[in-house]
């Protein structure tokens, strides 16, 4: 099993586990190695350095690989945003590409008042704040849109 260090295009940094080194290849090249993140499927590999364990055959400390490591504020920042997108989640009605369209039939009271969610283009999004519609653009990792398992 070959554990590979990983960055996508926006530079989120994450870990994947792959049968072996072509392995890795071989899905990256049909973009199915995507970030836990973003979705980005523009992966990359970062350099890494093995663990070798050679302290016992000389009898003193191996040195250990300098590692990125993340600071516990960096850590509960993450956590609580999932924490928050999974609760905007569990609160909201996904529409999907209907998005525009049910946003303005609640603001015209022309469907029941409540919370929805869904996606829309740019251009839509723009002519919908020039309603006075509230819209916010929120990105919602691929991971939090189905049931985990």
């Amino acid at each position: 099993m070959k554990v590979l260090d990983l960055k996508c295009s926006h530079e989120h940094r994450f870990e994947g586990w792959f049968a072996s080194t072509e392995e890795f290849e071989s899905q990256l090249s049909r973009k199915l190695v995507a970030c836990p993140v973003c979705s980005a499927t523009e992966v990359s590999r970062m350099p890494s350095a093995p663990r070798l364990n050679l302290s016992s055959a000389r009898g003193e400390a191996a040195p250990q690989p300098a590692q990125a490591q993340v600071t516990p504020e960096a850590a509960a920042l993450q956590a609580r945003a999932l924490q928050f997108m999974r609760e905007l989640i569990g609160k909201t009605e996904n529409v999907g590409e209907r998005f525009a369209e049910e946003a303005r039939r609640i603001h015209y009271n022309e469907a029941p008042a409540r919370n929805i969610r869904g996606v829309t283009t740019p251009e839509d999004a723009h002519a919908l704040l020039e309603e006075g519609i509230d819209v916010m653009p929120l990105p919602v990792p691929d991971a939090l849109k189905e049931p985990l398992q």
